[in-house]
């Protein structure tokens, strides 16, 4: 009989990044706007919020709750008449819980130049049919930048859990 370790089962069952990465594109129209005809910030974190629960939902082949937002950065405004790139990637993995990184792009049709404009960073726990917390696959990382965004992603997790207990 052969010895198979608890890190290859896991292996086997868990998946990469790239299995459960989610691109979502949006076109910024007039009712999407603020007076300045700028993307409405709400209006933004709902899109980041749906393509983060996608790829959380698609990892775990289950249906997700948003349980935080860590931070969501809006370095640069989107136009209306932009197109917006939301692109969604695990970052990290627990028992029940998944850190997903939002990246949002806004490409000028007539341009065709893009532009990241924000960053975000949601965890989502897995939930069972009864709506508890359910075991989601590991992540497997593959390369080094995978390596070092995942331990960021722990130090955001070690962070949070900190700011809960104080409450």
């Amino acid at each position: 009989m052969h010895d198979i370790s608890k890190e290859y089962i896991n292996s086997i069952n868990g998946k990469t990044p790239i299995e459960s990465q989610v691109e979502m594109t949006e076109l910024v129209l007039p009712n999407d706007t603020n007076l300045l005809g700028n993307l409405l910030g709400g209006k933004l974190m709902h899109w980041i919020d749906i393509a983060g629960a996608m790829a959380a939902s698609r990892h775990s082949n289950k249906v997700v709750a948003t349980v935080s937002l860590d931070s969501l950065d809006f370095r640069h405004p989107i136009r209306m008449g932009e197109v917006v790139i939301l692109k969604a990637t695990l970052t990290w993995t627990g028992n029940t819980s998944m850190e997903v990184s939002v990246n949002v792009y806004s490409e000028n049709i007539k341009s065709g130049s893009t532009i990241l404009t924000n960053k975000a960073f949601i965890t989502f726990v897995a939930l069972d049919d009864r709506g508890k917390p359910s075991k989601v696959p590991p992540l497997i990382i593959e390369s080094e930048e995978e390596k070092k965004v995942f331990c960021e992603a722990k130090k955001r997790r070690e962070y949070r859990l900190k700011r809960k207990n104080k409450e």
